[in-house]
């Protein structure tokens, strides 16, 4: 229970840290709409994820943080400390196919899928590899996703409410769905509610 929560300090203080605080994936505003939704180009980029098999979605992103997080201060096959990033991702498994390249995969139960995004300094072939087998590596492509950012704690409720305010501006437009909604999280627990910067990307592309 110590070793747990000295982790889960260690890494929230790396969420927080530096001038910038972590590094986040690039990306480029393409098409800016209306009631704070826009449509961002993404850089290609590694996530390590970890498939958690229940249907409660806050015990999910409990259950996956501690192996992730636990990969990222060491436990990998370099026992390297790589650098943390920000958001970590969630949404349900089997929802992405086709949209990521596994680089290394093992099998694993429906549920959700939590995600750390790697640092962009490392390829397919520099970045560790996770000593966890529950713990898979996918490479993904660049790609353009519809987003709307939302203050504090994290719930069904805000979820709900921000992905209808989405997806009504994206009907007004010719970007369509592409995939599922995934959500993202930016900060560490103790940052306060109205100072928190919660996101739903959707992945989208033009209307044929």
């Amino acid at each position: 229970m110590r070793s747990a929560l000295l982790l889960l300090a260690a890494l929230a203080v790396a969420l927080m840290s530096g001038p910038t605080r972590a590094e986040e994936p690039a990306y480029t505003v393409v098409d800016p709409l209306g009631a704070g939704v826009e449509v961002r180009e993404y850089a290609p980029m590694l996530v390590a994820e970890v498939v958690v098999a229940t249907e409660d979605f806050g015990r999910a992103g409990s259950l996956g943080f501690r192996p992730l997080a636990d990969y990222i201060f060491g436990n990998n096959t370099t026992r390297e400390r790589i650098g943390m990033t920000s958001p970590v991702t969630q949404e349900r498994e089997g929802e992405r196919i086709g949209m990521t390249a596994p680089v290394t995969q093992s099998g694993s139960p429906q549920g959700w899928v939590v995600g750390f995004v790697m640092p962009a300094r490392y390829t397919a072939e520099t970045l560790p590899l996770p000593r966890d087998p529950r713990i898979r590596i996918v490479g993904v492509p660049a790609r353009h996703v519809a987003a709307i950012r939302f203050s504090g704690r994290w719930s069904t409720i805000r979820y709900a409410e921000n992905l209808r305010v989405l997806e009504r501006e994206l009907a007004k437009t010719d970007w369509v769905p592409a995939a599922e909604p995934q959500s993202a999280q930016y900060d560490a627990p103790w940052v306060p509610g109205p100072m928190r910067r919660n996101e739903i990307l959707l992945p989208v592309r033009r209307r044929e």
